[in-house]
């Protein structure tokens, strides 16, 4: 009788713990967060190539940044109202440029980023790269990243 007035007391503190305070069940992906520095250049101007540097307690790390397209979605179309209905858009041109350059050991403390474009003249900004949550709050962080964009006379700023 003592073994069964005990497993009755050990099952209600335990269901006890589950219910008090625990919310909903939070279901993250497994989506990953590059370690790095995004570039976008909205008005490139005669720009084709990108060469970033970043540096922090005296290390750089130097890195060529791909430039594609930039895209943005276009008009939205949907058939139907239902549970069965489905809705579109597609990528137009914005006609920008964008890359990312991966930055190993990139830290979440102030950085000095140079960018270089084809003139080869530096275009320099400083900037704290932040860990964001691609999973969603509550299922962890990655990066740390940051953000560039490129003015019309290539001057970079924090996006």
């Amino acid at each position: 009788m003592r073994y069964v007035v005990g497993f009755a007391m050990l099952a209600a503190v335990t269901t006890g713990c589950a219910g008090a305070g625990a919310g909903p069940e939070r279901a993250c992906t497994a989506i990953g967060m590059p370690v790095g520095i995004s570039l976008s250049i909205p008005s490139p101007n005669g720009v084709s190539k990108a060469t970033l540097e970043a540096c922090w307690r005296g290390q750089c790390v130097t890195r060529d940044v791909g430039l594609y397209p930039e895209t943005s979605a276009g008009a939205t179309t949907c058939t139907g109202t239902g549970p069965d209905a489905s809705c579109g858009t597609s990528m137009r041109p914005t006609g920008g440029l964008q890359g990312f350059a991966d930055v190993p050991g990139l830290p979440a403390e102030p950085v000095k980023v140079t960018v270089r474009f084809d003139d080869g003249k530096p275009h320099t900004i400083e900037v704290t790269p932040a860990f964001g949550e691609p999973n969603g709050p509550g299922c962890g962080t990655g990066g740390p990243q940051a953000q560039l964009v490129a003015g019309p006379d290539h001057e970079l700023r924090v996006r």
